[in-house]
C-alpha cells in the first residue's frame, strides 16, 4: 500500500500545522510521512523523505540508534506501545550536531497498523553555549537534559538555584542562562559569597554612602546596582552570614534595597541565579541558612552532574582544552589512546576544574607534547576507577607499604587495583577488561607491563 495512503489525511493536516519538526514511522523504520519542519531540517524534499529509513535521514547511519547503543524511541514504543521521550544527537542538512529531545508516541492508522509518531524540539546546540571564549560542552544523557533545563528556565524571570560539586562549572552554566535570556544584553554580575569577608560583605552587595564607616571617603556603587537590567550571580550562597541573610531577602522579595549608610530606597531590576556546592536544605534544617531565603532563591532548582557521571564526555572535552594548551614550542597538546584510558576512568572529585589542571600539568611534563599515563598526576589515586568493589584490604596493606596514595605512583596504583580486581573475578580477563572499560588486548598489556599473568585463575 502507498505510505500517503496508510494514515489518515487529517493526521497529515496536523502535522504540517507542527512549527516543530515531526515525522511518522513504521516498524520497519521507514518514514510514512513528515512535516516541512522536519524535511527542511534535514535537506530533504518532502516528495522524497517517504521510504527512507529515519535512522539514515537524522542520524546518518545504516543501522537503527539502539544497534548503536542508543536509547531509541522506535523500539521502545514499538515494545511498550506507551509513550517514550528521549534526549539524541542528530545531524542536520549541514551535518552539523544538533541535540534533540525527542518526544515519541504510539499512533494508528486507519486499519490499526501501529505507526511511531516523532516530535523533535531542537535544544541548545554546542555553538549557543558559548561564554567568554568558554563553551559547554557535551553529548552524555545527563549533560544534554542539564542544559535543556537551563535553556527552558532561562526564559523566565524565576529565580533559579544551581546545584553541584566545586568545579562542574556553575558560574558557566549561569552565563549561558543569562545569554540565552532576554537580559543577554545587560550585565551580568558575579560575586563570590566565600570570598568576600563579613565585616564588608553588605558594602560590596548593596554600595555605601559617604561616612557610611570608618575611612568612607565617598558614595559607592553596590554589586546588585552594577547588575541592573542583567543578572546577578551569587556564587557559594550557602556562606552568606545568617544575619545578612535577612537582608538579601528583603531585596529579592520586595525589589528595594538601600546602600550601606543610606535613607533612599532603591529599586533593583535584576535576574539573581545562585549557586552552592552545600546542602542547603540541610543547612535550614541546622539553622545555619534561613529557609524564607531558601524558597525564594530555588525557584528553579537545577542539578549540574558531575564529570564522573558524564563520562563519555571526557574525550571531547581534552580534545578540545588540548587545542587551547600550547606546549612550550607553541604546538598543541596531544594524548595517547592509553593515558585517554585512564582519563576516561578517573573519579575528577574537583570535576572540569581539575580535569583542566591535570591536562595543563601533563603537557608541561611533557617534553614532546605527546601525553601519556606517565605524564598524568591525578590526585584521587584511591578513585582512578569507579569500583565500589574495590578490595579495602588491598588497598590498606599498600597503604603500609608505599605510604599515603598520593605520593604513589600511577603505575603503582593501577598495578594494584588490577591485581585487586583479577582476584575478585577469578582471573576471568574478560571480566576485569569490562569493569575497567578497556579492551582485553589493552588489558593483557598492562598484566605483561606489571608481571600479573599468573594472578587469579588463569581463565581465559
Amino acid at each position: 500500500m502507498p505510505y500517503s495512503n496508510r494514515i489518515p489525511f487529517n493526521l497529515q493536516s496536523i502535522i504540517d500545522a507542527s512549527d516543530n519538526g515531526f515525522v511518522v514511522i513504521d516498524k520497519n523504520y521507514n518514514v510514512v510521512a513528515a512535516n516541512k519542519a522536519y524535511c527542511n531540517a534535514y535537506g530533504i524534499n518532502s516528495s522524497d523523505i517517504t521510504g527512507q529509513k529515519c535512522h539514515q535521514v537524522s542520524h546518518h547511519s545504516d543501522v537503527p540508534c539502539h544497534l548503536n547503543g542508543e536509547d531509541c524511541p522506535h523500539k521502545k514504543v514499538f515494545e511498550t506501545k506507551a509513550p517514550h521521550q528521549v534526549l539524541h544527537i542528530h545531524y542536520d542538512l549541514n551535518n552539523e550536531e544538533e541535540h534533540v529531545r525527542i518526544k515519541g508516541s504510539p499512533i494508528y492508522g486507519t486499519d490499526g497498523e501501529l505507526f511511531l509518531g516523532e516530535a523533535v524540539f531542537p535544544i541548545a546546540k554546542s555553538d549557543d553555549m558559548g561564554c567568554d571564549k568558554q563553551r559547554m560542552l557535551g553529548t552524555s544523557p545527563s549533560f544534554l537534559a542539564c542544559i535543556e533545563e537551563m535553556a527552558g528556565a532561562a526564559s523566565s524571570n524565576v529565580p533559579i538555584l544551581l546545584n553541584g560539586e566545586s568545579g562542574v562549572g556553575k558560574e558557566l552554566a549561569a552565563k549561558f542562562i543569562h545569554n540565552k535570556s532576554e537580559r543577554k544584553a545587560q550585565p551580568f554580575i558575579s560575586i563570590d559569597c566565600a570570598s568576600i569577608s563579613e565585616g564588608i560583605f553588605e558594602s560590596e552587595l548593596f554600595g555605601h554612602e559617604r561616612g557610611a564607616f570608618t575611612g568612607c571617603v565617598g558614595r559607592r556603587h553596590g554589586l546588585i546596582e552594577s547588575a541592573e537590567g542583567g543578572t546577578l550571580f551569587l556564587d557559594e550562597i550557602g556562606e552568606v552570614p545568617l544575619n545578612l541573610q535577612g537582608r538579601l531577602l528583603r531585596a529579592l522579595e520586595t525589589g528595594y534595597y538601600r546602600r550601606l549608610g543610606g535613607r533612599e530606597d532603591l529599586h533593583a531590576d535584576v535576574r539573581v541565579i545562585c549557586a552552592t556546592q552545600n546542602n542547603l536544605r540541610q543547612m535550614v534544617e541546622q539553622g545555619t541558612f534561613r529557609a524564607d531565603l531558601y524558597y525564594r532563591i530555588a525557584g528553579i532548582s537545577i542539578t549540574i552532574p558531575p564529570l564522573r557521571e558524564r563520562r563519555s564526555d571526557i574525550a571531547p572535552l581534552v580534545k578540545a582544552m588540548l587545542e587551547k594548551i600550547k606546549t612550550g614550542s607553541g604546538t598543541t597538546g596531544r594524548i595517547t589512546g592509553e593515558a585517554m584510558e585512564v582519563m576516561q576512568n578517573y573519579d575528577y572529585p574537583g570535576n572540569i576544574r581539575e580535569l583542566q589542571n591535570i591536562l595543563q600539568k601533563a603537557v608541561a611534563v611533557s617534553t614532546t607534547g605527546l601525553i601519556t599515563d606517565e605524564c598524568l598526576q591525578l590526585n584521587n589515586f584511591a578513585n582512578i576507577y569507579v569500583n565500589p568493589l574495590a578490595d579495602r584490604r588491598s588497598q590498606a596493606r599498600d597503604s603500609k607499604t608505599h605510604g599515603p596514595s598520593t605520593n604513589r605512583s600511577l603505575t603503582d596504583v593501577e598495578a594494584t587495583h588490577i591485581e585487586s580486581l583479577l582476584h575478585q573475578h577469578d582471573g576471568h580477563r574478560a571480566r576485569v577488561a569490562e569493569e575497567l572499560h578497556i579492551s582485553e588486548r589493552t588489558l593483557y598489556r598492562k598484566l605483561k607491563q606489571y608481571n600479573l599473568q599468573n594472578v587469579g585463575k588463569n581463565r581465559n
